[in-house]
């Protein structure tokens, strides 16, 4: 454990993106009230996904990391799960065939509620309200009222939370994740896409290894390595309380994990070195992740890892690089070169959609495909040129037929957004584009002589 820590010690520190909670008499009883249920995810599991990541960091495995922006109330539903689900199985069989290296499976959901605001006000059209912050903090209706911070949205998402974890354990233990039914996962709009068309492809190659490995006296139906699959989950830990309230000390190992999620991370706009977010990740067993952008010095980022990973454990520290397209090549080789001779045995993943959001002709914030893949492209080029594993990747998506991110197969167009734009937040990837970059992910390291 973390030496002078506790689970509060973050309170003696600055903490930024935290809520303006009207009634910190309600705000206490929410979070006490949390802090009585049951864990929502054991510590154990975390040290499994520890170890799984400790593999990436050698670069003998890749992480997917994907799921939501923000969850939200309004639109929880099984089916929605599943979809999403269904999504990142399929982008994991596309890279784990392709790549020949498992794929550690990492979902931003059962958590993913809270958002970072660059403002604490907003304009919509000729009214200024206080930000929304994700359906755990306020609600998005455009009025005063629903604008107010309310602690029983807390209790709401840990509720919410322990639902879609015992579905997401459901489906990827109960058979719906078995390989043998690899073509059962192909959705309607995907299987009348060129990318559809390459999934199925593949699906057939699996369904012929299959076959031979029957043929051969395996055990193809009852292997367990086959028909289940762990998927685990993230989100940002934003809101200190809420994850102060669910950390739990582990009774095998005495250390003290937070208990909302395997995996957390902290963003660009709380990683202070000597703010409250780094101070209360440094403490907690769970591996944990790091945005850092290309603006981000070198020293600092060594800062970072000693704070986060004095002990040079792998698979504890993920680095997620978020530069932009027409940046990452230029600031990323300097940093990766740095943490390498420092001897920090990081996973390195790249987001590619928050350094290339901007705003449409039409007003929605966007994303362009084009620019998505080409970050992933200098991301790969960079680590080959250092010598070091482009071992990840970050993505927000949807398993719902939307249009919120420009191009992909459908070259979805400007004037197009509006027809499908359903994001509570930033603008997700479609089904169709995240098969599509599932592809191009393993094109891009597979050309660059890396798989």
């Amino acid at each position: 454990m973390a030496k002078d820590w506790s689970p509060s010690s973050w309170h003696a520190y600055p903490a930024n993106q935290q809520p303006d909670w009207p009634d910190p008499g309600e705000l206490d009883r929410a979070l006490k009230q949390i802090s009585s249920y049951p864990p929502l995810v054991f510590a154990g599991e975390a040290r499994s996904l520890q170890s799984s990541l400790a593999k990436v960091a050698a670069g003998n495995a890749f992480l997917l990391q994907a799921g939501d922006c923000a969850e939200s109330f309004e639109e929880f539903s099984a089916v929605n799960i599943r979809e999403k689900l269904r999504v990142i199985l399929q982008m994991a069989v596309v890279l784990t065939y392709s790549l020949g290296v498992p794929v550690v499976k990492v979902g931003r959901m059962a958590g993913q509620f809270a958002k970072p605001r660059s403002s604490a006000f907003e304009k919509i059209g000729d009214l200024e309200l206080p930000s929304f912050r994700g359906h755990i903090v306020n609600d998005p209706t455009p009025t005063e009222a629903a604008r107010i911070p309310n602690p029983e949205r807390l209790v709401q998402a840990y509720h919410q939370s322990a639902s879609t974890l015992n579905l997401v354990r459901a489906f990827t233990k109960g058979g719906f994740a078995d390989l043998t039914r690899v073509h059962a996962w192909t959705q309607e709009f995907v299987e009348s896409s060129p990318e559809g068309r390459r999934y199925e492809q593949l699906a057939n190659e699996i369904d012929r290894a299959l076959k031979f490995m029957r043929a051969c006296g395996v055990e193809v139906e009852n292997n367990h390595n086959l028909s289940e699959v762990d998927v685990y989950t993230s989100h940002e830990a934003l809101l200190l309380g809420y994850e102060e309230a669910l950390t739990r000390q582990d009774s095998l190992t005495g250390g003290w994990y937070d208990c909302s999620a395997h995996m957390l991370w902290i963003g660009e706009r709380t990683r202070e070195l000597d703010g409250a977010h780094v101070e209360f990740l440094r403490g907690v067993g769970n591996p944990i992740g790091c945005k850092i952008g290309p603006t981000t010095p070198t020293d600092y980022v060594l800062e970072l890892c000693e704070r986060l990973n004095p002990a040079h454990i792998p698979g504890r520290l993920t680095l997620i690089s978020r530069m932009g397209a027409g940046k990452v090549e230029a600031a990323l080789p300097a940093i990766l070169r740095a943490v390498r001779d420092a001897g920090h045995p990081v996973v390195w993943a790249c987001d590619p959609m928050h350094g290339n959001t901007f705003t449409s002709s039409t007003g929605h914030k966007t994303r362009d495909f084009a620019d998505i893949c080409a970050e992933i492209d200098g991301f790969v080029r960079a680590h080959h040129g250092e010598g070091t594993w482009p071992g990840g990747i970050h993505v927000e998506l949807t398993g719902d037929n939307v249009t919120e991110c420009l191009g992909g197969a459908d070259k979805i167009l400007d004037t197009e957004l509006a027809d499908r734009y359903q994001t509570v937040c930033d603008p997700r990837l479609n089904a169709r584009q995240s098969l599509d970059l599932a592809f191009h992910v393993a094109e891009s390291l597979r050309s660059s002589g890396l798989a």
